[in-house]
């Protein structure tokens, strides 16, 4: 396979980004199983890079359960021919499977690690970390529910951010932060001088839950060292009867080709 061309304006290389809490490829009400429907619409978007939380590696009771049930894990099948190259962590171990973040990339993905931030025993949650060969920093997160382990989550994840990048790094930080309140983006422009795309282009945080009629700003994407040209939240048809959440995307732009691709090669 041919490394893919990145779109030019004059100069400067354009990169769009898309995070989506795909539910485990259920409905609202886990009531249908849509993941088909999901890899359409994620398509749809022209991401360039795929933050991914809620997906699902395997799950032999929901595969026994359920006719339509996909046999290989969830982010290969989302990925398919589109996204060759992918990472994943686990955030959740069970019995009959496991669950976490994933990243889908048309990029070369070089070294990836999963870190646990989970606080409490039921609530599973963690942040996916790898990068481009150009060095261009991505994180996938999940964070909690419950205000008190958001905080306790986000010094963690600032910690990691600070031990795997330098300040002079390009970094994107995309996932279902459960941040209804907007209180965490300060920590992350105080400590790490990020940016909140959504926030930037609305000019203030956008609702992206419940999908069917978006109340509660859930969703982010945080970066640094790329020049935002648009961000969105993904809603209406056919996004408000795929997962609960919406998918949220910004465009970027920079001055200098952040990315390179040599081969064909897959992370997972």
């Amino acid at each position: 396979m041919n490394a893919p061309t990145l779109e030019l304006t004059g100069n400067q290389t354009t990169l769009r980004v898309c995070s989506y809490n795909i539910h485990k490829g259920f409905n609202t009400g886990n009531r249908r199983f849509l993941l088909k429907k999901i890899r359409e619409a994620i398509r749809l978007s022209h991401a360039d890079i795929l933050f991914l939380q809620e997906v699902v590696g395997e799950n032999h009771h929901n595969a026994r359960k359920i006719p339509e049930w996909i046999p290989e894990s969830q982010f290969e099948f989302l990925a398919d021919s589109v996204w060759p190259h992918h990472a994943y962590g686990r955030n959740a171990v069970y019995d009959h499977g496991h669950h976490g973040n994933a990243i889908l990339s048309k990029y070369n993905l070089l070294e990836d690690n999963n870190f646990d931030l989970s606080i409490l025993p039921k609530s599973h949650r963690g942040v996916l970390h790898t990068r481009t060969m150009d060095n261009l920093q991505l994180f996938c997160v999940h964070f909690g529910l419950l205000s008190a382990e958001r905080r306790v989550q986000i010094k963690r994840l600032i910690k990691i951010i600070e031990s795997r990048t330098s300040e002079h790094d390009a970094i994107i930080i995309a996932g279902d932060f459960n941040d209804w309140q907007s209180k965490l983006g300060k920590y992350l422009s105080d400590a790490l001088m990020l940016k909140e795309a959504l926030s930037t282009s609305a000019g203030k945080p956008v609702a992206t839950f419940p999908a069917y009629a978006p109340m509660l700003p859930m969703d982010r994407i945080y970066f640094r060292g790329l020049e935002l040209v648009t961000a969105k939240v993904l809603t209406g048809a056919p996004w408000k009867q795929l997962s609960d959440h919406c998918a949220v995307y910004a465009e970027f732009s920079t001055t200098k080709r952040p990315f390179t691709n040599t081969g064909e090669s897959n992370k997972g």
